[in-house]
């Protein structure tokens, strides 16, 4: 079945970074797309990457655009998220999604002096 397992959050001061990892098996990583997505309290989940690996094509929503990266390594079928500049308003749950509409259990991210 399949699996995903977020890793690397944690609390982090404003102007740091971090970085978030997920960990996929049971379906095929090099041909699925990888999303990540966050939740802050009270608000939507709402898209911030995606990778499609047929093309390695990336998409970001505007609030990060320049600050935030994703990669993967299909070696090792996981896909991450590099975070930089944080801002507090970067607070939230962050999930990842593969294209079949799995989802991990997600990694707390926190931004606070």
């Amino acid at each position: 079945q399949v699996q995903l397992v977020e890793s690397g959050g944690g609390l982090v001061q404003p102007g740091g970074s971090l970085r978030l990892s997920c960990a996929a098996s049971g379906f095929t990583f090099s041909r699925s797309a990888m999303s990540w997505y966050r939740q802050a309290p009270g608000k939507e989940r709402e898209l911030v990457a995606v990778i499609a690996h047929i093309d390695s094509s990336t998409y970001y929503a505007d609030s990060v655009k320049g600050r935030f990266t994703i990669s993967s390594d299909n070696a090792k079928n996981t896909v991450y998220l590099q975070m930089n500049s944080l801002k507090p308003e970067d607070t939230a749950v962050y999930y990842c999604q593969e294209a079949g509409g799995h989802w991990g259990q997600g990694t707390q991210v926190t931004v606070s002096s």
